[in-house]
């Protein structure tokens, strides 16, 4: 069964960090790219960061190039979103999925996704 757990979300203050986790099972992780996604209160779903396992190969959107850093420990399966300074914008469900087929920011392309991880970020 393939699984994905989000994790490492919470309450923060901005200009701080929080690193996020995907902890991944049921799959190869190797052959798989791996995703970030976030949904915000009344807004589309939107591309964060991504991971092709790999190729090392990594995709950022605008809104959070030089700020958040995509990662992975292979041998736990599990890969990392870092984010410093945080914005309030970027108070969001956080999500991570998984592609087989696919490297990017398009949810289209993702065949499994996680549950989310809720990130606040206070002004």
């Amino acid at each position: 069964e393939v699984q994905l757990q989000a994790s490492g979300g919470g309450l923060v203050q901005a200009g701080r960090s929080l690193r996020l986790s995907c902890a991944t099972s049921g799959f190869t992780f190797d052959d798989y790219a791996i995703g970030w996604f976030r949904q915000a209160p009344g807004k589309e779903r939107e591309g964060v960061s991504s991971l092709s396992i790999r190729y090392r190969s990594t995709d950022y959107s605008d809104s959070v190039k030089g700020r958040f850093t995509i990662s992975s420990d292979d041998a736990k399966k599990t890969v990392f979103l870092q984010m410093d300074s945080l914005k309030p914008e970027d108070t969001a469900v956080y999500y991570c999925a998984a592609s087989l087929s696919s490297q990017g920011l398009l949810a289209e392309v993702y065949d499994y996704w996680g549950q989310g991880t809720l990130v606040t970020v206070s002004s």
